[in-house]
Parts: C-alpha cells; sequence; structure tokens
C-alpha cells in the first residue's frame, strides 16, 4: 500500500529555500596562535554568501590574497598561507597561516613645523607602538596621520599639510622606516559673533553668553563650548552654530548663530512619597523670560501632611549670566513639629546673589529676613531676625542622576544682631559632607557626615527653623522623622542647639538597575557639646535607579533604644 502526504506549496518552497540558503562557514587557523591576526584576515576576507564546494574552490585564491593583505596590514611580509574546502553538512572554506617573522620599524621621524610646534597641547603621536623596534602596524601608522590632522582642526590650523610622507619597507631586511613632517601654517582666529533667529533678547545679554573674547586661537572646544552654554541658559528651544573656516577673512573665523527661543511659560505637576512626610504633592510655575534682559520669575508650591510651603522668586542674570544672578526670594512655610502641638510658621524674604567662583565653589550670599510665630513646647513666641548669610557648595561627580564616583562639600554660615532689625543674637552653621566610590564595578560605598551648630544669648529665643532635630529618611534611619531631641521636662521635643549625624554604606549591584545596601547610621540632636549621646542604627535596603535617579526601600532597626524595624522610603540622587 502507497501512502501520499500532500504538503502546501509554500511549505515545500520553505524546506527548499532552507537547504538552498546554508551559508558556507570560514574557518581561520594561525599558527602559533595570533587572535588580533585571525580576526584581522576574517575581516578582510568577510562573509563567504552561499557558495558551494566548487565555488570555493574558485574563491579559494581571492580569500588568500585577502589574508595577505590583512597579515601585511599587522606587518607579516612573509606568511606561509594555505587553503582547503571541505563539504559534507556545511561547505567550509579553511585558510591556515604561519605569520612567520614581522617587520619591524627601524627609523621614525615625526615632527611638527610651524606654529604648531610651540602649542603645547598639541600632540605629536608617541605610541610604544611608533617606537623603534616596535612591530610594523599599518593601522598604527594611518591612525598617527589622523591624529595630526584631527588635532591641527581642533586647533585651527586650517591650511597645514605633510610636506613629507615617506613610508618605506623592505620585506627582506625585516625592516620598515617612517618620516612624516607635518607644517601647519597659520593659526586661525575666532571672529566676532553675530545672533540671528528668533530671539527676544539684547545683543549685550547674548554676548556675555559667549565664552571667549574676538581674536582668540580658535579651539573647536571654545565653540562647543559656546553651543553648550546657550543650551544651558533656558532661554532656547534650539540652538545652531556655524564656524565656517572657508568663510574666514584674513585667518579671521565669524561666528554666527542661530537661534530659537522656547516658550515663555511652563507649568509643573508632580506627586511623591517619603515616609519623613508621607505624600506629598509639587507644583512650579515658571516665567523663563520676562524682557529683553532675560529676567525670569516663578512660584513653586509644597504640600504635606506636616508641611505645606509656597515660594516666589524673581532672577536677574549678572555677569556671566549662566553661572551668576541675583535672586529675590520670598517664602511661607507652615510646618507641624516632631511633636502634633508643636508647630511653626515661618515667612522669609530677601536678595541672594549667586555666584560660582574660578576653583568652580558655588557661592551664594544673602540677606534673610525671617518672621517665625511658634509653639515649641514651653517656647513660644515670634521671632523677627535679619541675617545675612554665605553659603558655599562643591560637587564632583561623574554622573548627576547616578553616579559612581564623586563627593559635595556644603559650608553655610549665618547671623544676627539685636536691634539691627532682629529681636535676639543668633549665629548658625552648617556642615555637610557626602562622598562615594565604586570598587570592582559592583561594590559601592557611600558616606555622610552632617555637624550643625547654634549659639545665641538665649536659646528660647531661637525659632524652629535654626533649632536642630535628627532622626528619619536623610538623617539617623531607625528612627522617626525629628524624633531625636532634647525634651523639655513635659517630654516635648523641643530641638537642640547642635547636630551630629553620620553615615556608612554598602551597596552591591546585582544589575545595571538593582542594588542591595546594608547601612549603619548614627547621630542626635543636643545642647551642651560635653558627650554628647549618639543614637545609632542598622539595617538594609534595595535600590532601584530609576530614570529620575534611585528609589531607595531601607528597613533599619535602632540599636540604642526598643523598637522595632522602621520602614523608610525615599529617592533622589546619591550626592
Amino acid at each position: 500500500m502507497s501512502v501520499f502526504v500532500r504538503f502546501p506549496a509554500a511549505i515545500l518552497i520553505l524546506l527548499f529555500s532552507t537547504c538552498v540558503l546554508a551559508e558556507s562557514q570560514l574557518r581561520v587557523r594561525v599558527s602559533p596562535s595570533n587572535s588580533d591576526l585571525k580576526k584581522n584576515i576574517e575581516g578582510h576576507i568577510g562573509s563567504l554568501g552561499e557558495r558551494d564546494a566548487e565555488d570555493l574552490q574558485r574563491f579559494r585564491r581571492v580569500a588568500e590574497a585577502q589574508a595577505l593583505k590583512a597579515a601585511q596590514a599587522l606587518g607579516y611580509y612573509h606568511p606561509q598561507i594555505s587553503s582547503e574546502v571541505s563539504s559534507g553538512k556545511t561547505t567550509r572554506l579553511t585558510v591556515n597561516v604561519e605569520p612567520g617573522e614581522p617587520i619591524r620599524l627601524r627609523n621614525v621621524s615625526i615632527r611638527l613645523e610651524g606654529p604648531a610646534s610651540e602649542l603645547k597641547r598639541f600632540r605629536i603621536p608617541d605610541e610604544p607602538e611608533l617606537k623603534p623596534g616596535a612591530q610594523l602596524n599599518h593601522g598604527t601608522y594611518e591612525a598617527a596621520k589622523r591624529d595630526i590632522l584631527n588635532q591641527a582642526s581642533r586647533f585651527g590650523f586650517f591650511s597645514g599639510s605633510y610636506t613629507r610622507q615617506r613610508f618605506v619597507i623592505d620585506p627582506d631586511a625585516g625592516v620598515a622606516d617612517i618620516e612624516l613632517v607635518y607644517n601647519s601654517g597659520p593659526r586661525y582666529q575666532l571672529g566676532d559673533v553675530s545672533f540671528s533667529g528668533d530671539a527676544p533678547f539684547d545683543e549685550s545679554l547674548l554676548q556675555r553668553m559667549v565664552p571667549f573674547k574676538p581674536d582668540t586661537p580658535y579651539d573647536a572646544a571654545l565653540i562647543n563650548e559656546l553651543y553648550q552654554a546657550l543650551r544651558s541658559s533656558g532661554y532656547f528651544e534650539t540652538v545652531q552654530v556655524d564656524a565656517n573656516p572657508t568663510v574666514a577673512d584674513a585667518q579671521r573665523i565669524p561666528i554666527q548663530v542661530q537661534l530659537q527661543a522656547r516658550k515663555p511659560r511652563s507649568m509643573g505637576l508632580g506627586l511623591g512619597f517619603s515616609t519623613d512626610v508621607g505624600p506629598r504633592g509639587r507644583a512650579n510655575w515658571t516665567r523663563h523670560y520676562a524682557n529683553p534682559q532675560g529676567h525670569s520669575y516663578g512660584a513653586e508650591l509644597e504640600l504635606s501632611a506636616p508641611r505645606q510651603n509656597v515660594g516666589l522668586w524673581y532672577d536677574i542674570p549678572l555677569d556671566p549670566p549662566l553661572t551668576d544672578k541675583l535672586r529675590i526670594a520670598g517664602g511661607y512655610q507652615a510646618e507641624d513639629l516632631a511633636d502634633t502641638d508643636s508647630k511653626s510658621r515661618l515667612l522669609t524674604v530677601g536678595p541672594e546673589w549667586h555666584s560660582q567662583l574660578e576653583s568652580g565653589w558655588q557661592r551664594v550670599l544673602s540677606l534673610k529676613l525671617l518672621h517665625e510665630e511658634y509653639y515649641l513646647g514651653d517656647d513660644s513666641g515670634l521671632s523677627t531676625l535679619l541675617m545675612p548669610g554665605v553659603s558655599y557648595s562643591y560637587l564632583q561627580s561623574d554622573n548627576k542622576i547616578d553616579p559612581n564616583y564623586g563627593y559635595r562639600l556644603q559650608f553655610s554660615l549665618s547671623g544676627a544682631a539685636e536691634g539691627v532689625l532682629s529681636d535676639s543674637n543668633v549665629v548658625h552653621g552648617n556642615v555637610q559632607l557626602k562622598g562615594l566610590t565604586t570598587l570592582f564595578e559592583r561594590h559601592r560605598l557611600l558616606g555622610r557626615v552632617e555637624v550643625g551648630g547654634t549659639e545665641s544669648d538665649g536659646f528660647g529665643n531661637v525659632p524652629p527653623s535654626l533649632r536642630f532635630f535628627a532622626g528619619g529618611d536623610q538623617s539617623v534611619r531607625g528612627y522617626d522623622y525629628q524624633s531625636l531631641s532634647p525634651e523639655n521636662r513635659k517630654g516635648d521635643k523641643i530641638g537642640g542647639r547642635y547636630l551630629v549625624a553620620a553615615s556608612a554604606e554598602y551597596q552591591y549591584s546585582l544589575t545595571d538597575t538593582w542594588r542591595l545596601a546594608g547601612f549603619y547610621d548614627a547621630g542626635n540632636s543636643f545642647n551642651s557639646l560635653d558627650l554628647p549621646s549618639l543614637k545609632s542604627a542598622v539595617g538594609f535596603g534595595v535600590r532601584w535607579v530609576s530614570p529620575l535617579g534611585p528609589l531607595r526601600l531601607d528597613l533599619a532597626h535602632p540599636l540604642d533604644d526598643e523598637g522595632g524595624i522602621r520602614f523608610h522610603f525615599s529617592m533622589g540622587p546619591e550626592l
């Protein structure tokens, strides 16, 4: 009995195509083993495609020729190359290579002539692969030529050229000589910067954003710095910078900038949660430019169960406008403190002068008028203080959102004098230090220290905003928010004169976005510097690196007080 099975035509075609489309395989054998040479030969020969054994026999000589070129590119000018074709389930071409002794460099001379030779930043290629005795590598020679041309383009030597390119190979002697001489010609200069497009700003404001003066020697890094400065100003939707040396006049390149202003207003809404304040909502409204001088203003609002605040600000750009500004700010904050019966109502207003120093430090000089009504245990009253202050901050980090290395330093000091629009003498200072390092890619160490102090001629007159509390997500985990504080005779937490808090944390990266953490926290607020009693806690947690920064989930247990495990949740950059 015969059985016939009908296959759909599409299936038959697919089966037939699968057999026909089987790709031939290439095998390269190098003896002695040389992975670089093997990889280079494979790259030169490339894919064999869908050749059968007969096609591969014809292709053998081509493959051997390509293998020879690949070997010579790496300095092997006397290789023994053979090939063979095998067929079976898979058709294969095998190329056998014995490279032999490589060509060695004998004389190497690479020189700069012209003004470029006097520029220290113009680096003559000096790799070990270009030293006498090194193995010849055509790629290294070509890379050296490109390196010189790239540097010439970066530093503005647009009319330079090679006056000598001598590359002599003596295969019989096994040596090669290299001589490269580049004459840079004159260095071009940066000319005037002109602005066009949709940019409703004074020319003087735009010119103050230019990071170089006319007739500065050309440097492509300065062009990029100009572009980044305009983009980071917050004024523009698009920025195009054109510095074309072909239109230079007497080696002076005009800079043309095309600008399109962003929409003048924006608004943001957000929801968040932390165990310090619970659920919270935030909103902000910004007018990015209010006049041709680039002034801006805005409002911010934050609402949570224990704290509600609203702030207003007005910014005036100074010189340079990207880093220096005069801010006039004011705000109102209502906060329920550590105890439900403790409250603060704070109104602040005053100017701030923001500037960036040449060292990279951010400095803020301020003059704040604080008017605070408070109920804090037995201490209650109405405080008015005019407080000049100064703060410095410095951030060094390899990534602003999720760094692997870096540190942050912050120092602040402010004070008030009785009789100068103030009802008491107060000096308030705070220091915060944070550091992060990563070892062997997966092991992260994070440290944090905070120290603060307030001096006055009557601590009962110091308002809560200038007192210190410890405990919570950003302080000593394992304790409630603001729960570490001196108490009055009724047990009310009234805040302390001084604060010390420190943390040491180890993180292990499971993946690029998930980490495990273990930590030890210690700290407290207190009224006397004589042997202060610090509270400590240990715990572990999980970190998830979101696009907005790490989300932190921690479980912490206090070591110095009775209590169970406390849950902490927070988010934001580590530094």
